[in-house]
């Protein structure tokens, strides 16, 4: 029987789409990482967001380094905490972290610029309120240059990340992003310091085309469990790890420059922290869904991931449930 024209459209399509799965299928299989591969894993740490959940910050963090012995953290260093007034720094807790971190030989990646991770996303100081672009801009340039200054003698600072997700303007509380200002601010600081830097992106909701080859690291976020108001709790089955080894290779970049920047450890909170019970925040993270996110990274073939959530680790022990605390430390024990 002869096709028409049409069905012959439709035939050669569907016959190149076959084509297609096919030998993405047969990569994914080729590249998957073998039995002995190892990821090992830091953790991002937030001193506001260790406060909101009603904790001592610096009890937390020395928890963290000594309890779960982890070995590389991500620090912040938020706009409007360390520069209060124009020009005038107060750099005393995140001093406290970074020499807390050296005294035990832990590496650190500082994350710079004026949208770091948590919500609301950016943190520009209050005095920054009606200035125009161009004014902030240059103060903006200014903190950076005094952030870099400041901690470029520390040895164990090991990458600058420069913003967070600097790109993706649908989430946060922020103005539309801005590619040259980007620039400027990645160019300053490689102008002060050799160290890597490291451009992130969404690891569900970008091609990663725009940032992946921005900075000399790219770190990519990996949400398996989300919630929004039209779905629910929606988990992102679909998401195969070889498509995070697929992007990269698309973009130019081997598994040993891409960073799991933001690994998901804690629940997706509908609504915000206060407003969820201990059974639904289970909904989305325990000890068990944890094991599951930390198997489903290592099979990227990614070297490193930075765990998002260990406060809440630390928040839920103090409620009596000490289960994904201790999940946690065993399984950053056994790989770092």
């Amino acid at each position: 029987m002869r096709l028409t024209g049409y069905k012959k459209v439709l035939f050669i399509i569907g016959v190149i789409i076959i084509v297609l799965v096919l030998v993405i299928v047969s990569w994914c299989v080729m590249t998957k990482p073998d039995a002995s591969h190892r990821m090992t894993y830091g953790a991002s740490f937030t001193k506001t967001y260790a406060e909101e959940l009603g904790l001592d910050w610096k009890e937390v963090y020395n928890a963290i380094l000594d309890d779960l012995e982890i070995k590389s953290l991500r620090l912040m260093a938020y706009w409007n905490e360390i520069e209060p007034a124009p020009g005038i720094f107060n750099f005393s807790d995140l001093d406290w972290q970074i020499r807390e971190a050296q005294k035990r030989d832990v590496e650190v990646v500082l994350t710079v610029g004026y949208k770091l991770p948590r919500w609301p996303e950016c943190y520009f100081p209050a005095w920054t309120n009606g200035m125009e672009s161009e004014e902030w801009h240059l103060h903006l340039l200014a903190m950076i240059e005094e952030i870099v200054e400041r901690y470029q003698n520390y040895d164990n600072i090991i990458i600058w990340q420069i913003e967070n997700e600097p790109l993706v303007g649908w989430f946060g509380v922020c103005p539309e992003p801005n590619k040259e200002l980007l620039m400027q601010e990645i160019e300053l600081v490689r102008s002060m310091d050799s160290r890597p830097i490291m451009i992130t992106d969404s690891g569900e909701l970008s091609t990663w085309v725009r940032t992946a080859k921005l900075g000399d690291i790219f770190g990519t976020t990996m949400y398996r469990t989300v919630w929004n108001k039209y779905f629910g709790y929606f988990h992102h089955w679909e998401m195969l790890p070889c498509f995070y080894r697929l992007r990269a290779a698309l973009n130019g970049r081997s598994n040993d420059e891409i960073i799991i920047s933001e690994l998901q450890a804690e629940p997706w909170f509908p609504g915000g922290f206060s407003k969820i019970s201990i059974k639904e925040q289970r909904k989305s993270m325990d000890a068990e869904k944890l094991r599951q996110n930390i198997d489903y990274a290592k099979k990227t073939g990614f070297s490193r991931a930075y765990l998002w959530g260990v406060e809440w680790w630390y928040w839920l022990r103090e409620q009596g449930d000490d289960s994904v605390w201790r999940t946690g430390r065993e399984l950053i024990n056994s790989t770092n």
